[in-house]
Formats: structure tokens, sequence, C-alpha cells
């Protein structure tokens, strides 16, 4: 599995051919939603959505072997791409390294100015729902 700066730099390779067509962008990050694992029923209760997101967001995890995953839906389109993104980045990590991540992916692909202000405010509850995931199983597995 290529690391965390590998899958940065290629997530902004692929919208670096995309230029500045704002269109084409929010397709893409629409269609990478579309590539998300089913989301389970069950997974799809309170506990699990994100406080902070305009939209709903819903974000499951797993320990296994040292590692975190994560799965998630959204009920809007845009918004499961985003978290898809993150999914991409940080999915199949150990604990230290997505507290440790610096996701500049999001700025060099100048996600701000792509989805907006509110949007924006969502995928920062994202990433710090996701991080604070990591921070739980970092804190269990030094516990043991």
């Amino acid at each position: 599995m290529p690391d965390i700066t590998t899958v940065q730099n290629e997530i902004i390779e692929e919208f670096d051919i995309l230029g500045d067509d704002r269109e084409s962008t929010i397709f893409y990050i629409m269609e990478l939603g579309d590539k998300l694992s089913p989301f389970p029923e069950e997974e799809r209760i309170d506990d699990n959505i994100i406080k902070g997101c305009q939209s709903k967001v819903w974000l499951a995890t797993r320990e296994e072997n040292g590692k975190v995953y994560f799965l998630a839906d959204s009920n809007t389109d845009i918004t499961k791409g985003l978290i898809s993104l993150l999914i991409r980045v940080l999915s199949g990590r150990t604990a230290e390294e997505i507290i440790s991540s610096d996701l500049y992916f999001i700025e060099k692909i100048g996600m701000g100015s792509i989805i907006g202000s509110q949007r924006s405010n969502g995928l920062t509850a994202m990433i710090k729902q996701m991080k604070r995931f990591a921070i739980a199983y970092q804190a269990k597995s030094k516990a043991l």
C-alpha cells in the first residue's frame, strides 16, 4: 500500500488533469463517491453521524492488525465524494499515521474554492472525526 504522501500526490495529479474546470471537478468528486464500498445498514445510526456537516455523513470504523479502516456514506453526492477522498488517504493506516497526517492535498487541489465554506466546515469535521477515532484506537492499544 502506498504511503499517505504518495496517495495525496496521486490525488493532486488527478485533479491537475481537470484544470480549472469547476464543473468537471465537481462531477469527478461525485464519481469518486460512487466508488465507496457499500455502507452497512446497521451502521446508519445517530452515533455514526459526523456532527458539523451540512449533509448527513455516517462514518464507521474498525481496527484490524494495528490498522484503522473507515467506511462512510452521505446523503449527498458531493459530500460522499469528499469523504471517499479522505478514506482513500487515511483508511488502512496505523492510528499514529492518521493522527500525524498533514492532509495537504486539500489545499493543493483548491478544494476550498470548489466546495464553498459550508462544505469546507463539513470536510474539517470529517477529518477531525477520523483523527478522533485514531486517537481512541491509539489510547486503547496503549492501555493494553
